[in-house]
């Protein structure tokens, strides 16, 4: 009796081992088929044509990493990063693959892998096209007509104020004849504010040279004002005949950029007027529309945009701003960092990282 109880008992030692053991390795094949989030765009993140399967930089180096440490993972689309992300805090997910921007602000509720691409934000404006038909349309902008027709109210009022000083005590110089008298006047204020002095006019009477003196001082802050507001026009209204070097160029200007990236904050220091859309394709036409003078948005993104539309006439200034590492975002309390660090510092070390950002965006990064 005794020994058949021996026996029972090893048995269900025995059952219990084995089912112990199938259920951990249940537990870990589960904990293996990792739930990746992909969000982002082009180039890091993408849909082809008749491929199911998203394309780009970020998936590119996700596939490689997995493969080396032979993960089963499940790919899940979002729309936006900060979707996937929020989905990521929710448990839903393991990861996040894509162009995730790491900053202090997000460490307080994800881990990061390392950087495995260093961005920047960048300036795309449409390439300048100088002739002289656009200068004639400048010319005769509708702006620059009310200006030009301010100027000359105001000269009339000048000529007028020296006519009526003059007129009596200098009667060979302004003649009695309002038409005359004024027009003389305002041949007076024109060669004072040039400061041509050809000495033909002159004021003799303590008011004329009081109304002279005066608008002698007016005269230079209204000419420099005027030449500076035209060189504004010509440069930013209907076309560019400069490069956009810098971002001070766009003070006061109306600027497009994808509402929720980085360059919202960065654009906030500068005296700009944003423009904020959904996704960089609608900042692209408001740019070919000539509702904005230019789009701030990150560097990559923008190469690739203008790489794959040549035809549209965009430039990419050379300015960088906001420098900003993309990484792999994982829960606080993910195990898998470790591995992906090291796994992403042999694919940078074989170059593999450089093939593939280079296979997209070229060599001129």
């Amino acid at each position: 009796m005794k020994q058949r109880f021996l026996h029972l008992l090893l048995v269900l030692n025995f059952s219990f081992l084995c089912f112990n053991s199938l259920s951990a390795q249940t537990v870990n094949s589960n904990k293996d088929s990792l739930r990746v989030g992909v969000a982002g765009t082009a180039p890091f993140v993408f849909m082809d044509k008749g491929n199911p399967t998203p394309q780009g930089i970020s998936v590119n180096i996700w596939n490689e990493i997995a493969t080396d440490l032979d993960y089963n993972y499940t790919y899940k689309p979002y729309n936006t990063v900060n979707l996937a992300l929020d989905a990521l805090k929710n448990g839903e997910l393991d990861l996040v693959v894509g162009p995730v921007t790491i900053n202090s602000q997000r460490l307080d509720n994800f881990r990061f892998s390392q950087p495995f691409y260093q961005s920047s934000l960048a300036i795309a404006y449409k390439k300048g096209e100088f002739s002289i038909w656009n200068v004639v349309k400048l010319l005769f902008s509708f702006k620059l007509l009310i200006a030009i027709g301010i100027f000359l109210v105001i000269l009339a009022i000048v000529g007028t104020l020296l006519w009526l000083a003059e007129r009596k005590a200098s009667p060979d110089q302004f003649p009695t004849e309002a038409a005359k008298g004024i027009g003389t006047g305002m041949w007076l204020a024109i060669v004072t504010m040039s400061t041509t002095g050809y000495g033909d006019k002159a004021p003799v009477t303590l008011m004329g040279r009081i109304i002279a003196g005066t608008w002698m001082i007016v005269s230079i802050i209204s000419a420099t004002s005027m030449i500076a507001g035209i060189a504004s026009v010509l440069t930013f209204s209907n076309f560019q005949s400069v490069d956009i070097k810098n971002i001070e160029q766009l003070n006061g200007k109306k600027v497009a950029t994808v509402s929720g990236s980085p360059s919202i904050t960065f654009l906030k220091e500068y005296n700009v007027r944003i423009k904020s859309v959904e996704n960089l394709t609608e900042a692209m036409k408001m740019l070919d529309g000539k509702e904005v003078n230019a789009i701030v948005y990150d560097r990559p993104q923008l190469m690739y945009y203008i790489n794959t539309h040549k035809d549209d006439d965009l430039e990419l200034s050379k300015a960088e701003y906001y420098q900003q590492g993309y990484g792999f975002a994982f829960p606080k309390e993910s195990d898998l960092i470790f591995k992906v660090n090291r796994t992403l510092l042999e694919l940078a070390e074989d170059q593999q990282i450089s093939e593939i950002t280079e296979e997209y965006l070229g060599k001129q990064q």
